[in-house]
């Protein structure tokens, strides 16, 4: 039966991790469900040896999410008002698209609002159009790169949760070697 609910247990996991599609902080909520599986099993050793690095992961995740964004833009000629522009952008355009295409609007929304916004707000401060259509492209392209680490790093998370919380002695002596 514990390899059936550790199954269970990863599949949602798995599920969870699909969030991030929908801009959902996804990272963090594995982490929060790891934390329970701890909670209700007392008997693994999760500690903050374990703890630390998904904490770690889900933060890093979340800044390399903006900082690609950040950086594409910058890259591709934007100045600090694009930035702005493409931040608001993706965030307006996440949240009026999500009830689209079964909640993958979110990520096609955001994906496009860091392009307008990034756009529009290089327009408004004098830039010419081909240079501000550069710069939206590199925003767009930053966000598609944070999407990707950030989905990757959930990735591993998952791994690190399914190899500590697997049932049997050679999982857990693993775990206990590794620190974890």
């Amino acid at each position: 039966m514990e390899y059936f609910y550790a199954s269970l247990f990863l599949a949602v996991q798995l599920a969870v991790l699909g969030l991030n599609v929908l801009g959902l902080p996804a990272n963090w909520i594995m982490l929060g469900l790891a934390w329970l599986w701890g909670f209700i099993h007392p008997s693994l050793p999760l500690g903050w040896g374990f703890f630390a690095p998904l904490i770690a992961m889900a933060a890093a995740g979340e800044a390399l999410e903006f900082g690609a964004q950040y950086v594409g833009t910058k890259k591709y000629g934007g100045s600090s008002k694009g930035n702005m522009g493409s931040f608001i952008g993706a965030i307006v355009g996440a949240i009026f698209c999500a009830p689209f295409l079964l909640g993958f609007g979110a990520l096609l929304g955001a994906v496009g609002g860091a392009y307008l916004g990034c756009y529009a707000f290089e327009r408004m401060h004098g830039r010419p159009s081909p240079e501000a259509w550069h710069a939206a492209k590199g925003a767009m392209w930053g966000r598609v790169l944070g999407f990707v680490v950030k989905i990757g790093l959930g990735g591993a998370m998952l791994a690190l949760i399914a190899r500590s919380i697997w049932p049997g002695k050679a999982a857990q002596q693993a775990v206990v070697l590794l620190g974890f």
